[in-house]
């Protein structure tokens, strides 16, 4: 892939799939008889939360670092999170035997933190004035990172390896259920709903997509009907994934591909997180709740279609369960 390219096309999510297709697992897709009855739709749910790393970040990561030549990957990776990219690269740096530098925040989950640390990255804290860095911090961050090691800055979403690496994700989706009318996916940075996208409108025009984040961190929302990048400036959700703003790569594919994004309440997101745990007996963090809050919530008109929603993955912090008060 050119990191020069204008934009992520099928060819690009085709030669990541060849590339990172021994290294991650094709997730399940589940199905509920009881999720149906309270959508009004029939739901195909891509279980994510299967994924190594517990997360679709895995895609993303692996199709990156694996996407780098020798040289460069002699130098390691170096990339910025509070979480599950950050785990996600430090695992596909380990399978491929180099370093990886993460830049977190002290704030992360310790969850988290910890699978970072059993993936075997190498964490430097970022240093911010108020107690959530900015993403200015968090750069800066990584330059410093990349300076002083050569190692090789991999984004956690506005990265034309990561969002082909991610897309992988809907076209499985896709090859297992082809007969969708729309598809849901979470939305934060936007690297897997843009992937997402490319994805779907190749495959045709009738598909839907649809993005979903909470209402208490809009930008997505906001910047697809402003026509610009509204910046996220004080996300207060519970879905620590989606606190992140769009960018300039990932920004035009969701203008290009996505039909709408949709908003949901803490209380939805909550519901739904709940409800796939008491009823599909799978474990999912807050973030990939998302989707299924908008269904429930009635945010999307679906009533008695075929409806696709990515569950983005698992990563719950299981001593601090956000029902237990």
């Amino acid at each position: 892939m050119s990191l020069d390219s204008p934009s992520v096309t099928m060819d690009d999510v085709l030669a990541a799939r060849a590339r990172i297709g021994d290294k991650i697992r094709r997730t399940p897709v589940l199905t509920s008889s009881t999720l149906d009855a309270m959508a009004g739709a029939r739901l195909f749910l891509k279980c994510e939360n299967f994924q190594r790393a517990g997360v679709f970040k895995a895609r993303g990561a692996f199709n990156a670092v694996f996407s780098l030549d020798d040289a460069e990957a002699a130098r390691g990776v170096v990339t910025s999170s509070s979480g599950n990219h950050a785990a996600a690269v430090s695992l596909a740096a380990r399978t491929r035997g180099i370093r990886a530098t993460i830049a977190m925040p002290k704030i992360a989950l310790a969850s988290k933190i910890a699978a970072v640390r059993r993936y075997g990255g190498e964490i430097v804290w970022v240093e911010g004035k108020g107690a959530v860095p900015t993403s200015e911090e968090y750069d800066a961050t990584v330059a410093r990172i990349e300076r002083e090691t050569g190692a090789a800055t991999i984004h956690p979403y506005n990265d034309r390896r990561t969002i082909a690496g991610q897309a992988t994700c809907a076209l499985e989706l896709l090859e297992d259920q082809p007969d969708l009318d729309v598809v849901l996916a979470p939305v934060g940075g936007g690297g897997l709903l843009a992937g997402t996208a490319v994805v779907v409108k190749a495959a045709g025009a009738r598909i839907k997509v649809v993005g979903c984040e909470p209402q208490m961190a809009d930008d997505a929302q906001q910047s697809l009907r402003a026509g610009h990048i509204v910046p996220q400036l004080a996300p207060r959700t519970i879905a620590d994934g989606l606190r992140t703003s769009l960018g300039d790569i990932t920004f035009p594919l969701i203008q290009r591909g996505v039909d709408d994004i949709v908003t949901v309440t803490e209380e939805g997101i909550l519901h739904a997180m709940r409800l796939v745990w008491e009823v599909l007996k799978i474990v999912i963090e807050p973030s990939g709740a998302v989707p299924l809050a908008a269904l429930l919530e009635r945010r999307v008109p679906v009533d008695g279609r075929r409806v696709g929603l990515i569950v983005s993955g698992g990563n719950a912090d299981l001593d601090h369960l956000p029902w237990i008060k």
